[in-house]
């Protein structure tokens, strides 16, 4: 695991999509997993410019989004499906074809993770997933309590996820129960992990993440057993750091 403290969100978001932009160009056909939320809309515009101003090519690209709200169709305006289209597909070359986001409307759902699962594979695993972090250190939506070794599969949200939550909709009533998520295991077997996070609403999430045992309790502290882990922190979401870091 490689931990960058950078000044700024603008310095983490520019510097997480030249790590995206990287592989891209070293592999035209990268798999590449997409995380929704707001620690990664920095890095999605910039990857929009890189397309617009550099020529960035994402056609040959196949990607993977971590998790869907249950019960939400692609064209709502919560999906996770929207918002990926919104702020990163419909700007770039993306070929449809080649992205999935979990179906939220699946008839079966496990039958859905399962299949998602197997595309995964089916295609050679992912090769770069991007990551936020929740501020109880969560992942996806590996909550607190979630399996170090989970997969693709449905579950059901806390109280607290969909309190969070409840500022995009009318209502609490609207907030989704359920949701697909990659699993934990799922995330570990990609080759290169980006996790984002900045603020210092992050800051005792990333200390407990970077400094802390590895524990189900606080899911993020898996990233510290993967090889290939980029943590781009800024200056305050890194603020509760001992000094050995913030010196490095």
């Amino acid at each position: 695991m490689l931990l960058v403290i950078k000044k700024d969100y603008d310095a983490i978001s520019n510097e997480g999509a030249k790590l995206v932009a990287e592989q891209v160009r070293k592999k035209p056909d990268s798999i590449l997993g997409f995380a929704t939320g707001s620690s990664p809309l920095g890095l999605y515009k910039e990857l929009i410019r890189m397309h617009a101003e550099e020529g960035l090519d994402f056609s040959k690209v196949t990607t993977f989004n971590l998790d869907e709200y249950v019960g939400l169709p692609p064209g709502h305006d919560q999906s996770y499906h929207y918002f990926m289209w919104e702020n990163l597909f419909k700007h770039i070359n993306v070929d449809p074809r080649y992205v999935h986001v979990p179906q939220g409307m699946a008839d079966d759902v496990e039958a859905h993770c399962e299949w998602y699962e197997e595309r995964i594979v089916k295609v050679g695993g992912i090769d770069l997933q991007i990551l936020g972090i929740g501020g109880n250190g969560h992942i996806a939506f590996n909550e607190p309590g979630s399996s170090l070794g989970s997969r693709t599969r449905i579950k059901t949200l806390t109280e607290k996820t969909r309190q969070d939550n409840a500022r995009f909709f009318d209502n609490m009533d609207q907030v989704p129960k359920y949701a697909i998520t990659m699993g934990i295991g799922t995330i570990m077997d990609a080759r290169k992990l980006i996790m984002l996070a900045n603020g210092k609403g992050k800051a005792q999430a990333i200390k407990n993440t970077i400094e802390g045992p590895i524990s189900a309790m606080v899911p993020a502290t898996i990233v510290q057993m993967h090889q290939h882990a980029t943590v781009l922190i800024d200056e305050a979401a890194g603020s509760l750091l001992s000094e050995e870091w913030q010196m490095g």
